[in-house]
C-alpha cells in the first residue's frame, strides 16, 4: 500500500465551499467503519458504521470538524498506555486500538472534541487522515472541493488571504 503523495499535508476546510451534505461524513463511516464497504450494506449492519469526522452547522454556515494532528497533542501526552501515536512520516496522530484501554482521557483533552468512544472497538476513534492511503476517503469524496490536502505554509496563505477580504478598506 502506498502513502500519500505528500506528508505534512493537513486536511484544511473551505467553508465557503461546504454546503453541509455530508458526503465526506458518509464516505468516511463506509469506508473506515462499515465491514461491507457499500452505503446499501452499511446501513444494515449490527453496529452502525461511524464517521471520523462530523459536519456541524454554525448559523447558515457548515464546516466538516476532524482532528487537527496539533503538533503539540494533548493526546499524545495524556495516553497512558500509548495507543495514541503520531505516524513519524505523515505526522498524523492515531490510534492503536489494540493498546486503547478505553479511559477516554484523551476524549476529554482534545481541544476540538474529535475525539469519540468507539464502544464497539473499546477504544476510542477519530480522524487519522487517512495517512496510510493515496488520499483521505472524505476528501475523494467532497463534491465542492471545499476539502483540500495543504501544507502549512498554503494553510496560512489561505487563512491571510481570507483576513484580507474581510478588513475594510482604508484610504
Amino acid at each position: 500500500m502506498t502513502k500519500q503523495n505528500d506528508p505534512k499535508k493537513r486536511l484544511f476546510v473551505d467553508d465557503s465551499l461546504c454546503l453541509g451534505c455530508k458526503t465526506c461524513e458518509l464516505s468516511c463511516s463506509v469506508e473506515r467503519s462499515s465491514l461491507s464497504k457499500t452505503l446499501a450494506g452499511a446501513v444494515c449492519e449490527d453496529v452502525l458504521p461511524r464517521p471520523r469526522l462530523y459536519v456541524q452547522w454554525q448559523q447558515e454556515k457548515s464546516m466538516p470538524i476532524q482532528c487537527r494532528h496539533c503538533a503539540d497533542a494533548p493526546c499524545l501526552e495524556i495516553c497512558s498506555t500509548g495507543a495514541m501515536r503520531r505516524d513519524e512520516e505523515s505526522g498524523c496522530v492515531y490510534i492503536q486500538a489494540k493498546q486503547c484501554i478505553s479511559c477516554w482521557m484523551c476524549i476529554m483533552v482534545c481541544p476540538y472534541g474529535v475525539i469519540a468512544p468507539a464502544i464497539e472497538k473499546q477504544a476510542a476513534d477519530k480522524c487519522d487522515q487517512c495517512f496510510q492511503m493515496l488520499q483521505p476517503y472524505c476528501l475523494a469524496s467532497c463534491p465542492t472541493g471545499a476539502l483540500q490536502l495543504l501544507s502549512a505554509n498554503e494553510i496560512e496563505q489561505h487563512l491571510q488571504e481570507k483576513r484580507r477580504e474581510k478588513l475594510p478598506y482604508s484610504r
